[in-house]
């Protein structure tokens, strides 16, 4: 497994997109709406990561930076996005890498806290991210009155804290 920093704007980036979202729409029966852009992932205020086997794109995530906003953001915030495994790699920790990858490069970029949100239809995702140190936290973004979203969020404190 090889994993590569893109644009979001990525061919790769795009096929794991429109295959999360195609996931989206048949747990929850609509897409994913978040206003998201190439330039959002841009470093330093943000990054995209695509996972490969065999030269095949099998995994996702990236992360953007975030301020106060009014919408529940907080300075410092990196806001977890797109992260996804296809179905036929799933199992084998990869999510749980690209985690761990876009957590070490917010905190390098100076983010203090990763936020995201996720919902009841994605127990897995829910096992990932509380299993990974995150805690619940209050609604943000523009999921943030909708029933059935989960929101978390983990300080990235300095490496190893």
């Amino acid at each position: 497994m090889e994993f590569h920093i893109r644009s979001y704007g990525h061919p790769d980036a795009a096929l794991l997109s429109d295959q999360v979202q195609a996931e989206y729409r048949s747990r929850f029966g609509y897409d994913d709406f978040t206003a998201l852009h190439p330039s959002h992932f841009d470093p330093p205020h943000g990054l995209f990561l695509v996972g490969y086997d065999a030269g095949e794109p099998v995994a996702s995530g990236g992360w953007r930076a975030q301020e106060y906003d009014g919408l529940g953001y907080a300075d410092g915030d990196a806001e977890l996005k797109r992260m996804f495994v296809v179905a036929r790699a799933r199992r084998r920790g990869l999510a749980r890498r690209v985690l761990a990858a876009l957590e070490d490069s917010a905190r390098d970029a100076g983010r203090v806290r990763m936020v995201l949100e996720t919902g009841v239809m994605l127990p897995e995702a829910v096992t990932l991210y509380e299993s990974s140190g995150y805690r619940p936290t209050a609604p943000f973004g523009p999921f943030r009155a909708y029933e059935e979203s989960r929101f978390y969020a983990k300080s990235l404190g300095p490496a190893g804290s």
